[in-house]
């Protein structure tokens, strides 16, 4: 991102991947953003898979330190936004804005759990901040001051089936109670997948409402 643009007096988000992904896949939630000319989004990348969650933490929180914006916003799906949460844990001296997580496991995952045990190398499919943060972990709730939305699936369509029993609404991979945290200003379910949720034009449109108002439309 060059100077011009960073010094910019139009909102920045931040768009945070899940896992296996690279960035490249927010391409249309990054356009769709854009489109009306109230936010410039950045897709940021980590290595999901190798590194651990301290690491992606550090990294997105050294990003956020760097950008010179009135406003910074957060959108993270899946894996990304439980590292935009534990960022937001961690500091107080950003630009004010809000964060959006898309079908992010706030409360563990029970897909992921079944293919840590049942794969042989689950455990390294997943990775060390999967690991950490959804196979093993603990109840979460938010206590910051950032307003914090989250948006679910109910389109079961993915490949948690084949590793859990998802028996209740789900995207696919995760269930929408996994998706529930306490001290969100707001939660939504919508009809969408897991993957789905980044090329939908109902979730961009709900995620850039909120970062706008700080509520969902209904």
């Amino acid at each position: 991102m060059n100077n011009d643009s960073r010094q910019s007096g139009t909102p920045l988000v931040v768009l945070v991947h899940g896992l296996w992904m690279s960035g490249f896949e927010l391409r249309v939630l990054k356009h769709r953003l854009e489109a009306e000319g109230q936010f410039r989004a950045h897709a940021f990348s980590y290595p999901s898979l190798t590194g651990t969650m301290n690491d992606h933490v550090r990294a997105l929180v050294d990003f956020a330190h760097g950008q010179n914006v009135p406003e910074l916003h957060f959108i993270g799906h899946s894996l990304g936004g439980l590292v935009i949460l534990r960022a937001l844990q961690l500091t107080d001296d950003l630009p004010p804005g809000r964060a959006v997580l898309l079908g992010t496991p706030l409360q563990g995952s029970k897909a992921a759990q079944g293919v840590a045990r049942i794969l042989p190398f689950g455990k390294a499919i997943l990775g060390a901040a999967v690991n950490a943060e959804c196979v093993e972990f603990e109840p979460r709730e938010w206590r910051g001051h950032r307003d914090v939305g989250v948006i679910a699936g109910s389109m079961g369509l993915g490949l948690g089936r084949l590793f859990a029993d998802l028996n209740a609404d789900h995207d696919g991979t995760v269930l929408v109670e996994e998706t529930l945290l306490p001290g969100a200003k707001d939660h939504i379910t919508l009809s969408t997948s897991h993957t789905g949720m980044l090329f939908s034009a109902e979730v961009a449109e709900q995620a850039g409402w909120f970062l706008r108002n700080g509520s969902f439309r209904r």
